[in-house]
């Protein structure tokens, strides 16, 4: 099972709402400028490092690939919630209303990027599904809660 008891949310769970599709996806923009600057970054480190260069091809695009999916897991599994996430109030967590693994971070993150690339789909998904969620909620075992107002 991909549950992590130990490390459970303080407060009742039970009556956590699901975040909105467009909460989560104002979050994801905030996130994607976060990401983009993280890019840049790294882009101008590469190019640094290569004497100047242009640098292409697989190595620094894995390199920007492992390097986005640790910036979602970090957040995911420490808070359960990325900088534009604590921006809208919402937050990930397992089904149970624990703190993602690493291995469902992983899971989500690729089934994420799945969900978009079949044109959002996987997104628009959770508008038919009763417990409003996503296809990479539903296989990561992890839903996206509203969190209350402080």
């Amino acid at each position: 099972m991909l549950l992590n008891s130990q490390r459970p949310f303080r407060g009742p769970q039970s009556d956590m709402r699901p975040a909105s599709l467009a909460k989560r996806l104002l979050a994801m923009l905030y996130d994607f400028m976060i990401i983009v600057a993280i890019w840049m970054i790294t882009g101008f480190v590469a190019v640094g490092l290569n004497d100047g260069e242009a640098v292409e091809g697989p190595a620094l695009k894995s390199a920007l690939f492992i390097i986005t999916f640790l910036f979602f897991g970090f957040f995911w599994t420490r808070n359960g919630q990325t900088l534009g996430m604590q921006a809208w109030r919402i937050r990930v967590q397992s089904l149970g209303g624990y703190k993602l693994t690493w291995t469902q971070s992983l899971l989500r993150f690729f089934l994420a990027a799945l969900s978009m690339l079949c044109f959002g789909l996987g997104y628009l998904w959770m508008l038919f599904n009763d417990e409003k969620l996503t296809w990479h909620d539903k296989l990561s075992e992890s839903c996206v809660v509203q969190l209350p107002k402080n």
